[in-house]
């Protein structure tokens, strides 16, 4: 017969959400998977982005063709002239960068 013991194990996101809120930082919280702040124009093209999204768009080229519409400046070089593969590759090293800023700063920014 085989017995389970009925003693919780530690759950270390479930400690360390609770240290976190005993430390009264709600404010980090609510950018919890952000290692660092969003540049302006990081802000502006993840508020571009997801007005597109909203509209139904979900297509790269499409995605592209309407952020160069829009004037979107690409956060890494400041032009507005968007391509598909530029999109991909802008998003991959935005995603890189966060990671490496959220390993290196923790939890909020």
């Amino acid at each position: 017969m085989t017995t389970h013991s009925t003693t919780k194990r530690p759950d270390a996101f479930q400690m360390r959400m609770a240290a976190e809120i005993a430390g009264n930082t709600s404010a980090r919280l609510a950018h919890q998977s952000l290692g660092r702040e969003l540049s302006p124009a990081e802000a502006d093209f993840a508020k571009a982005l997801m007005a597109i999204y909203a509209d139904g768009t979900s297509d790269r080229e499409a995605l592209a063709a309407e952020l160069t519409r829009r004037a979107v400046a690409i956060p890494s070089s400041g032009e507005t002239d968007w391509t598909g593969t530029g999109l991909e590759a802008e998003l991959q090293a935005l995603n890189s960068d966060l990671d490496a800023a959220y390993l290196e700063n923790g939890i909020g920014a």
